[in-house]
């Protein structure tokens, strides 16, 4: 279109405008759609509480190459975010990238968020490890007379603490302090990968853990823990690599989780032997369901062995074990004391099993040679309903104390099909006081059928626990601009 009735200079300085306000119109969008690419890699998740402030790992320097250090980094990372715990709270983003990393302390009022494709590496360095004392509960490390490695993501004497992610990975690397514990070389017990102590409202969720070096997570005199929808991945070949360790906890629900391990899946804990029942804190209102587990040489879930303090009120349901040594197993001993008490369980399927139901009194295990023989273990109130189970060496091995009888064992509706060579006896009791209904093939003796007439299910209680009323809030990240 020409332009009328304008001089060749006007039209040129107009043109030069035109240009000029199209460049402006074309930069402001580039810059509007960059603006709208950072706010598109914001992300929600939903944890005990959200935070007022953000910021990421590579804030305070982290190099996320697999090879750099970011021991330094992270704790200055906490050490900088925790001045906002009055103030709404802090998290700290793990961006994608591998982060190699001895341990760190975490702070209260916190959320560590790993993206998907970040990947938290343990360091091999042991002077990136600070050594702890025993746990008093304990009085010795388990690997070693001595202390203990401080676990790769640690806390004590927090409150409202999260560990959660998109499925991002937290790796152990534990084949080097595997090789080591092999050939005793180490000094002291071997880091586990997330421990809190003495801490309330604990949240670990959405990630992934593998190769842990020994126990994957372990909250130990705490309370209020939820461990939900948590992936743990070891060879089942790797010494102690327990999945979640509950120890002398109250208010526990554990949730959605899959794991494959070289020990018990999920391990109860309360102390050994004269230390825990000095301490005298016991496992109380654990919750467990839907649970997948894979461990062909321990148990789904165990109790014990190390019980000293107590256990009790454990309801488990809904829980998966594939090639798996036992579905629940209750190990203890003389000289443990303590006791094991109102454990319930119901809906379990299993698949290829050593044994469906195991219970020990005679666990030798002892923390030292000065445990009193005479703290005889109370085991009372346990049952088990609602479970189906295939090829089966052996239905159950329940072996009491002699003079302290298991008490109080109620199983009822089990299906066991026994495995092409299975044990001739599927059975085996000693010590033990209870009875069945619906139970297939027959218990033993001890444990007697009360017949079509008398069917009814064992217990299960039906109020829930208050770790199940706690409700999740929607949170945002979204990183601060620069």
């Amino acid at each position: 279109m020409e332009l009328l009735g304008m001089s060749p200079m006007r039209i040129q300085v107009t043109r030069v405008a035109t240009v000029l306000i199209l460049v402006t119109l074309i930069l402001g969008l580039g810059a509007a759609e960059a603006r709208k690419g950072r706010i598109l890699e914001s992300f929600e998740y939903t944890a005990i509480s959200c935070r007022g402030h953000t910021a990421s790992i590579t804030d305070f320097g982290g190099v996320g190459d697999g090879k750099t250090s970011n021991t330094k980094a992270f704790q200055d990372a906490v050490n900088h975010l925790s001045q906002y715990a009055s103030d709404g709270g802090a998290q700290l983003y793990v961006p994608a990238g591998q982060w190699l990393t001895g341990s760190f302390s975490l702070t209260s009022h916190f959320t560590l968020y790993l993206h998907k494709d970040a990947v938290i590496l343990a360091s091999q360095d042991m002077k990136e490890w600070p050594v702890l004392k025993p746990l008093p509960s304990y009085g010795r490390g388990r690997d070693a007379a001595g202390g203990r490695f401080t676990s790769l993501i640690f806390g004590t004497n927090l409150t409202d603490v999260v560990v959660t992610g998109a499925n991002g990975t937290i790796d152990g690397q534990g084949a080097f302090w595997w090789q080591n514990f092999h050939k005793g070389k180490l000094k002291y017990t071997r880091p586990y990968l997330i421990e809190f102590m003495y801490s309330d409202n604990i949240q670990i969720s959405n990630v992934t853990l593998l190769n842990s070096p020994s126990w994957n997570v372990h909250p130990i005199y705490s309370s209020n823990i939820l461990v939900q929808g948590i992936t743990i991945i070891a060879p089942v070949t790797s010494p102690n690599t327990d999945g979640i360790n509950p120890d002398s906890c109250t208010n526990v629900r554990i949730e959605d989780s899959y794991i494959i391990s070289g020990d018990d899946c999920i391990a109860v804990k309360s102390g050994w032997d004269e230390y825990g029942i000095s301490f005298g804190m016991p496992t109380k209102q654990l919750v467990i369901r839907r649970l997948t587990c894979i461990s062909p040489y321990s148990a789904a879930i165990a109790l014990g062995s190390e019980m000293s303090g107590g256990i009790q009120d454990v309801r488990a349901e809904d829980i998966t074990a594939v090639h798996t040594e036992s579905g629940i197993r209750i190990k203890t001993a003389r000289g443990r004391g303590g006791f094991v008490k109102d454990i319930y369980v119901k809906r379990m399927t299993l698949h290829t099993m050593k044994w469906v139901f195991w219970m020990t009194g005679n666990y030798k295990a002892h923390a030292d040679n000065h445990y009193d023989p005479n703290a005889l273990p109370v085991i009372q109130g346990i049952n088990y309903r609602d479970i189906v189970a295939d090829n089966v060496s052996m239905a159950a091995r329940l072996e009491g104390i002699e003079g302290d009888p298991f008490t109080q064992i109620c199983i009822s509706n089990v299906t066991i099909g026994m495995a092409a060579k299975a044990k001739k006896v599927p059975w085996t009791c000693t010590d033990v006081e209870g009875i069945t209904t619906g139970v297939s093939p027959r218990p033993c003796d001890l444990l007697p059928d009360q017949g079509p007439e008398k069917i009814t299910p064992c217990d299960f209680p039906a109020e829930p626990l208050s770790i199940d009323r706690v409700v999740l809030k929607s949170c945002t990240y979204r990183e601060n601009y620069k």
